[in-house]
């Protein structure tokens, strides 16, 4: 179905531009001097690029209670993302074409947008003792990651970069070193977890592993990408290693780049791994964010239940929810106050993640024959984030309450329109 959009202002990279656009045979066209099946009326509204999460936990196959894949690919279109990278934090894990194979047929029955999943590094996504099959499961995923878990072993993760590099695949890796670790520890290490009473998790945790990392890819010439950078070590490790030509690349989420651990609360919604760190921290995010250090703002979108959210910073499970925030938290908190431009959220939520992936779909702007990827977004009237109307079954979020703006009126994937979703089974 060709469908015309009009009235919108279209994000042209220097700015917006009102101008109606035609979606043709699932690509973007600017001649609208024709007949079309349908029509949007995109009036007062603005037209972007559909974001691309490179860090998203669908939680399928093993953990269907706490996501899906329809779930969390309906939660992504709510949010205006159009293509998601799946972590390998599932039973079974990905660890060779067998098991990638269970969670492919869900994606291919069950996806709405582009879903594309990482192979674990280790079999069994341990960390440890020896190499998944990476080789038979390379043509189908965009990486390898054990995320959730820190690769310990010196020699594996030198071993999984030199073969990644033949693979010309990325490593992704959750920087976190088990031995600097303290039992019980469930937010960072500084002043809220000494007045309160909780066990810290210490910076060197993340940045002790990023050093050793990014000596690896120097060795051995891997593209290596740093997950959810949450220390002013790992920036200026990474910025350090970027000026000497190391292909390392890295990503940071929202909550990073607003919070800090003062202002933290008693409950599970602020527990996330790495944890919320100090207001040092933040700066520097901050600063690497605008000066290119940081390639990628994600979510690392991790639904739970309700029970595992509900004990506390102690006893709740790691992780929240993000897809169904993010666009709307990066404008508001960080675009809107001229801490970054408009073009940066593009270039770190849609074009970086596209580049160092290889995913498919628009860069930072709308272009003449792209693919329809797109979102349609109210820029200027504020809405309250209300976490019980969301798509995704986890519902745990720092942002319940907020008043923001950016919020998604419509989602096209390949020119189909996925958010809202109507009554046929091609919109959910």
């Amino acid at each position: 179905m060709d469908i015309l959009v009009r009235g919108g202002k279209v994000y042209t990279g220097s700015g917006f531009q009102r101008q109606d656009i035609g979606i043709i045979d699932g690509r973007i066209s600017f001649d609208t001097d024709r007949s079309f099946d349908d029509s949007f009326d995109a009036s007062g509204l603005y037209i972007i690029p559909g974001l691309a999460d490179a860090h998203v936990h669908l939680r399928e196959p093993g953990f269907s209670y706490k996501e899906t894949i329809r779930t969390g690919t309906m939660a992504a279109a709510h949010g205006g993302v159009t293509s998601v990278l799946a972590m390998p934090n599932l039973n079974p894990a990905p660890c060779d074409r067998a098991s990638l194979e269970k969670e492919l047929e869900l994606i291919r029955r069950d996806a709405l947008i582009e879903v594309i999943p990482f192979g674990a590094i280790t079999m069994g996504r341990k960390g440890r003792g020896e190499l998944s099959d990476m080789e038979s499961m390379a043509p189908y995923v965009c990486g390898f990651s054990d995320d959730g878990t820190g690769v310990q072993e010196e020699e594996l993760m030198e071993a999984a970069m030199r073969k990644a590099a033949k693979l010309h695949k990325v490593i992704s890796a959750h920087c976190e070193d088990e031995n600097e670790l303290k039992p019980g520890g469930c937010i960072h290490d500084g002043a809220y977890a000494r007045e309160h009473g909780h066990v810290g998790i210490n910076s060197e945790s993340e940045w002790k592993q990023v050093e050793r990392d990014i000596r690896l890819a120097e060795k051995t010439g891997a593209a290596y990408h740093v997950c959810h950078v949450s220390t002013k070590e790992s920036v200026r490790l990474i910025r350090e290693a970027k000026k000497r030509g190391v292909k390392v690349t890295c990503e940071t989420g929202p909550h990073y780049l607003i919070y800090t651990d003062m202002d933290l609360k008693e409950s599970g919604a602020w527990k996330m791994n790495p944890p919320i760190r100090s207001a040092e921290d933040r700066e520097e995010l901050v600063k690497g964010i605008k000066d290119g250090t940081i390639d990628c703002i994600i979510t690392d979108h991790a639904p739970h239940s309700a029970e595992e959210k509900g004990k506390g910073l102690d006893g709740s499970a790691f992780g929240i929810t993000g897809l169904e925030t993010s666009l709307a938290a990066v404008y508001t908190y960080l675009v809107e106050p001229g801490i970054i431009s408009f073009a940066d959220m593009m270039r770190l939520m849609s074009e970086a993640p596209r580049k160092i992936f290889g995913i498919s779909g628009p860069g930072a702007f709308l272009k003449e024959g792209d693919e329809a990827d797109l979102a349609i977004v109210d820029l200027e009237n504020s809405c309250r984030i209300d976490a019980s109307k969301f798509y995704s079954m986890g519902r745990s979020t720092l942002f319940d309450g907020a008043e923001v703006k950016g919020r998604v009126m419509a989602t096209f994937y390949k020119g189909r329109m996925v958010y809202p979703f109507g009554s046929s089974d091609d919109r959910g």
